[in-house]
């Protein structure tokens, strides 16, 4: 029985690499070249680009000599979709045609889009293959060279970056070696287009909110009159994040990768900071699609997403927030399989109080009625409400406020420093306790009560809060972990009064 050679490849099921085979075998018949397992149109139309690409490297190309072709993707039930096969389906016929010397093929792993002079296109979800290849045990990973930073950036991956066919086939038959690619040192970067902290006038209770949810990665409500600099304040939030650690930017750049958002082998460098507009689809929000791609919270995940104008949103794709504001993933459920995305990001909402904006502001008399403003609240839900840990009201800025120079960029690199040193002891507390998690947004219920310790004080103030006014369990507990950012900042290794009665005002409109 003749040998049928076999080309290990990736396809990306959501996030997620899968290997595939490719197998080519050419046999007496007449004269066809079709690729079989459940091949979409752009997996299909690779015959027609690996006959040119052959052809213009100097390689024979299929021809009516070698009669009936057959290329097959297995497993045959999973869909095959893109053009990440064209370079194993070309290896896989220059070998079952004999024309190029048998090389070991288990420990490899190919993918690539060939153009029609034999050259490489980069593709999508390079890092996410190298992930597989990791974790089946294959070595070397042989991708476009413009893919090949982010292919090399785990440990034990040896990636090579080519760029063209004819250069491949050189390397694999031994006459003109590729020098694999070395892992880079990547170096942390605050995002390209974040507003100082400092550029903000004013808002100082607005810039205390701020200071705990970057603390603790918690969820922010901002209402107020329109131009009181809402905006300005979410995207300054990024200003005084911490830097992404390696593991998270891996995480960040996994998913943009397998959405096709890493343009010229970009690596994530920085956290993200994602606004989609209001008339956003909720598959475009939360994610799916025909091929599952991630959506805005997933390309949030370890930063920020802002909602401007969040009762504009569609109800359906706001209640679809609640379970990854939860849970921090999102499971898209279809016929055959679910898929789950990594969702852990901080909400940043922004609303007026008002469909004309302007309730409760002491420059400009609101129009609307009582029903009006009841029914224009009332689009966020109190489930979803439920879910935000901080809620304040942004001010009009007095204009003598805004006459004033921007802020000290030093106060901006205390507050900085702070988040930073908040963080490192939640890590530490995460770590001593045995939890998965980076801050006290994370921790889970029971984790808060075995591990958030309150003072006798705080435990009388929290009970009289409880007992006068409805809090909901979830409330409950979002009170306390705020309280336990706060006592972070604060350097307090016990939550005390004081920290709860700031804690509880953030979640005033829930009382």
């Amino acid at each position: 029985m003749r040998a049928v050679p076999k080309i290990l490849s990736a396809e990306l099921d959501g996030i997620n690499a899968e290997c595939i085979q490719v197998e080519a075998d050419i046999n007496v018949g007449l004269h066809s070249f079709s690729i079989v397992g459940l091949a979409d149109k752009a997996v299909s139309e690779a015959k027609e680009r690996v006959n040119s690409a052959l052809k213009n490297s100097g390689i024979r190309p299929p021809t009516k000599e070698n009669r009936r072709i057959t290329i097959n993707l297995a497993p045959a039930d999973v869909k095959k979709a893109g053009s990440r096969f064209d370079l194993p389906i070309a290896l896989a016929y220059l070998l079952a045609s004999e024309q190029i010397k048998i090389f070991e093929t288990k420990d490899k792993i190919f993918v690539g889009e060939l153009s029609l002079d034999g050259s490489l296109r980069p593709i999508s979800g390079c890092l996410n293959i190298a992930k597989l290849a990791k974790k089946i045990g294959v070595q070397y990973l042989f991708v476009p060279y413009e893919n090949k930073d982010e292919a090399a950036m785990l440990d034990g991956i040896t990636a090579f970056g080519i760029k063209n066919l004819g250069e491949l086939i050189h390397h694999l038959e031994g006459t003109n070696l590729i020098v694999p690619e070395e892992k880079k040192n990547i170096t942390p970067m605050r995002p390209p287009t974040s507003v100082s902290l400092s550029e903000v006038k004013g808002q100082e209770s607005a810039k205390r909110a701020l200071t705990i949810a970057a603390a603790g990665g918690h969820n922010i409500l901002m209402s107020g009159p329109p131009g009181t600099g809402k905006t300005m304040l979410a995207q300054a939030l990024a200003s005084i994040l911490p830097y992404p650690s390696l593991e998270e930017m891996i995480e960040i750049t996994e998913i943009y990768s397998a959405a096709g958002l890493t343009a010229h082998d970009q690596i994530i460098q920085w956290r993200p900071f994602r606004s989609p507009h209001h008339t956003a689809s909720l598959v475009s929000i939360i994610g799916g699609g025909t091929i599952p791609k991630p959506g805005e919270i997933s390309l949030a995940h370890r930063g920020v997403l802002f909602l401007d104008e969040m009762p504009e949103f569609h109800k359906d794709t706001l209640e679809g927030l609640r379970q990854p504001l939860e849970n921090g993933r999102v499971h898209i459920a279809r016929a055959k399989k679910a898929l789950i995305f990594p969702a852990r990001f901080m909400l940043v909402a922004a609303m007026n109080p008002c469909p004309c904006g302007y309730f409760g502001d002491t420059a400009k008399e609101c129009k609307c009625t009582a029903h009006e403003i009841l029914r224009y609240q009332r689009k966020i839900s109190g489930p979803l409400l439920d879910r935000i840990d901080l809620q304040l009201e942004v001010p009009r800025i007095p204009i003598e406020e805004l006459r004033k120079k921007s802020g000290d960029e030093q106060e901006e690199e205390q507050i900085r420093k702070s988040v930073l040193d908040a963080r490192k002891t939640q890590e530490e507390r995460a770590t001593q306790a045995h939890v998965l998690a980076h801050t006290n947004s994370e921790f889970s219920s029971k984790q808060v009560d075995e591990f958030f310790s309150l003072d006798p004080l705080a435990e009388s103030f929290l009970k009289n809060i409880i007992e006068r006014l409805f809090i909901s369990p979830r409330g409950y507990y979002r009170i306390l972990k705020v309280a336990r950012t706060i006592a972070d900042i604060e350097v307090s290794p016990i939550i005390k009064k004081e920290h709860l009665a700031e804690a509880f005002q953030y979640r005033i409109k829930e009382g």
